[in-house]
């Protein structure tokens, strides 16, 4: 049996550190990361991230063809646009003066699918709740925002992009299903306040108000 580690009072305020400084990043330095770094940081991602049924349902896919980075670009800037559509007034206004992707300027830019007939995990867990098969990859997602921010690397999460475009984009299995598109690389700036909460888009929500007891 393996004995586990003990996490000191230092330890547990950093770990709080990393939480808090998990930013969210858009505006990235343009210099290139270390490919062993990157390795490392898919590898921890893949290897200790928590699935359900262990069935590791994850598919990482680095985008390093410039057409396709640029054709998800495009794809970005008119689902943006239709976005703003949706805002009036001093809501369109803000909406429009947001920076809401690096995709220009991070060195790496990566999708996330789920492969959602995977054979790993035999289906345990998920025939109440197939949908723990993507939850498992969002949980992924944040070991490797984690891990990342850890080493002093930035993520910024792409949502703003039309799923079976990007999909047909990339060309992959028909069977993944796109999860996540991150911007990966070193930040321009660093600030503990999300950015959404500095541009006032939004206040930061009350602790209370997202806790309940029945």
């Amino acid at each position: 049996m393996s004995t586990p580690p003990i996490f000191d009072a230092d330890f547990l305020e950093r770990l709080e550190d990393l939480f808090i400084w998990r930013r969210d990043v858009r505006h990235f330095k343009t210099d290139a990361i270390d490919e062993e770094l990157l390795e490392k940081l898919l590898k921890v991602t893949c290897l200790h991230s928590p699935s359900v049924g262990n069935s590791q349902p994850w598919r990482y896919v680095k985008i390093t063809d410039p057409v396709r980075r640029d054709k998800v670009k495009k794809d970005f800037e008119a689902q943006n646009q239709q976005a703003l559509e949706n805002y009036h007034g001093d809501k369109a206004r803000l909406y429009a003066s947001l920076k809401l992707a690096g995709l220009t300027d991070a060195p790496v830019h990566l999708a996330v699918f789920a492969d959602i007939e995977t054979e790993r995990g035999a289906g345990l867990g998920q025939a109440t709740m197939p949908e723990t098969l993507k939850y498992s990859v969002a949980n992924s997602i944040y070991t490797f925002w984690l891990a990342a921010r850890a080493y002093g690397v930035g993520v910024g999460w792409v949502s703003i992009i039309d799923p079976p475009s990007v999909t047909k984009i990339l060309d992959v299995p028909e069977n993944w299903e796109l999860i996540g598109y991150l911007c990966v690389g070193y930040p321009k700036e660093e600030n503990e306040t999300p950015e959404l909460l500095r541009v006032g888009w939004q206040d930061q929500g009350a602790f209370d108000t997202f806790i309940f007891e029945r």
